[in-house]
Parts: C-alpha cells; sequence; structure tokens
C-alpha cells in the first residue's frame, strides 16, 4: 500500500466519525455497501474515483480532504475553529 491510500483510509475514518457516522450510515449516504467501507478503511480495497466523490459529499468535504486532512480550507477558517474549540475549552475550566 501507498502512504496516499493509508491516508485516504484514516481521513474518511476521521471525517466519518466526526459527522458521527457508522459505516452503515455512511454507506446510506454515498449509496454503496457497508461491507465496502469496512474493506476501504481495512486497506483490503481501493475506492473508485466516482465512490471519492460520494464519499466526500456524504460528509460535506472536499475530495482532497480525503487525501490531506482540511486542506481546502483557508488558513483563516482553520483560525477561526481554532480558536473557537479553544475558548471552549477555556471557559470550562474557568467555570468548573
Amino acid at each position: 500500500m501507498n502512504s496516499y491510500f493509508d491516508d485516504f483510509r484514516m481521513n474518511l475514518k476521521f471525517y466519518r466519525e466526526k459527522c458521527s457516522f457508522s459505516q452503515f450510515d455512511l454507506a446510506v449516504q454515498a449509496d454503496c455497501s457497508n461491507a465496502l467501507i469496512g474493506n476501504i478503511e481495512a486497506g483490503r480495497v481501493k475506492p473508485s474515483f466516482e465512490t471519492i466523490v460520494k464519499f466526500s459529499e456524504a460528509l460535506q468535504v472536499h475530495p482532497a480532504d480525503l487525501f490531506l486532512r482540511e486542506t481546502s480550507k483557508s488558513n483563516a477558517q482553520i483560525r477561526q475553529e481554532l480558536k473557537e474549540t479553544i475558548g471552549k475549552v477555556i471557559d470550562e475550566i474557568v467555570l468548573n
């Protein structure tokens, strides 16, 4: 296996879990089989381009993000997300 495929399958799982999707949920959204997703995440099967696009649409990410995580986000978007996340953590610490 090459590193692009390993990155893809790890990012697929990352975004799937970020959306709180089970493999079955993603299969329904992407109109494919649950087994296909399991086999891709296990590294046994490589998806077609059409399947990659279906995954990205179901997960609401750019297809490039499935290879290079959050590559389609601008630096400003990433900074804003970090501020929001860190702000929530700080508030929890201070308020508790």
